[in-house]
C-alpha cells in the first residue's frame, strides 16, 4: 500500500492510503505528481514526463503496419526506421488517425530527395507524409517526427537516408477530427508489401 499526500491551506499537508500502490502527490483534488510502484512513468500536472518507446516491428512483411493505444496525453510522436524497404517502387507514407480510423486525406506534405552532385527531386501528397523514395529495396534509416500544434492538429518534419548517396528531407501537417491514438507506415500505392527492416515509435 502507498499513500496519497496532499497539500491544502485549509487543513495542511494530510496523509490518505492508497490501495492501489502508487504515491500521489496532490494539492486540493488535483494530482501534481503521480508515481507508480514498481517500474512505470511518472505524471506530472496530469502529464507523462518519460519517453516512452513501443515495441519494435519487423518490417518484413504486410503492406502497412500499424502502431495503435497511443495515449491521449502524447504530445509527440517519433517513427524509427532502420533498413526498412518494399518490394516494389511505391513511396513511403506515414499515416495518423484516431479511434475512428487512419486518416487517408487532408494531408499538405513534401519529400526532398538529394543524390549524387547536383541531383535534387521534390514531390508532394495530400494522403500522408511522404517520403520520397521510389528505389526497390532501397533500404532507409532515419526518423520522422510529429508534434502536436493543438486542437488535434500535427505538424511534421523528417530526415531519412540510405547506405549510398541519398538523403530524404520532409515535412508536413495534418488536421485530426479527433485525439491520435495511431500511426501507420505504408506506400502510396497501397499494395507494395514491406520486405527488409525494423519500426518502431517514441512517444512522449
Amino acid at each position: 500500500m502507498a499513500s496519497i499526500i496532499t497539500a491544502t491551506v485549509a487543513s495542511g499537508l494530510t496523509q490518505s492510503a492508497d490501495n492501489s500502490g502508487v504515491l500521489q502527490l496532490a494539492s486540493g483534488t488535483g494530482n501534481l505528481v503521480t508515481v507508480p510502484s514498481g517500474t512505470g512513468t511518472a505524471v506530472v500536472n496530469g502529464v507523462n514526463s518519460s519517453i516512452v518507446s513501443g515495441t519494435a516491428v519487423a518490417s518484413t512483411s504486410g503492406t502497412s503496419i500499424d502502431f495503435t493505444s497511443i495515449p491521449s496525453w502524447v504530445k509527440r510522436v517519433t517513427v524509427i526506421f532502420k533498413n526498412v524497404s518494399l518490394n516494389g517502387n511505391a513511396e513511403k507514407l506515414i499515416q495518423l488517425g484516431t479511434s475512428s480510423g487512419v486518416t487517408t486525406s487532408g494531408y499538405q506534405s513534401g519529400s526532398v530527395i538529394v543524390y549524387g552532385t547536383n541531383s535534387v527531386i521534390i514531390a508532394s501528397n495530400a494522403n500522408g507524409f511522404l517520403i520520397r523514395s521510389d528505389q526497390t529495396s532501397e533500404e532507409l534509416n532515419g526518423h520522422y517526427v510529429f508534434t502536436l500544434i493543438g486542437s488535434n492538429g500535427w505538424v511534421g518534419s523528417s530526415i531519412v537516408e540510405n547506405y549510398s548517396d541519398r538523403c530524404w528531407f520532409g515535412a508536413g501537417r495534418v488536421d485530426l477530427g479527433a485525439t491520435l491514438d495511431r500511426v501507420r507506415i505504408t506506400s502510396t500505392n497501397g499494395t507494395d508489401t514491406f520486405d527488409a527492416g525494423t519500426i518502431n515509435i517514441l512517444y512522449e
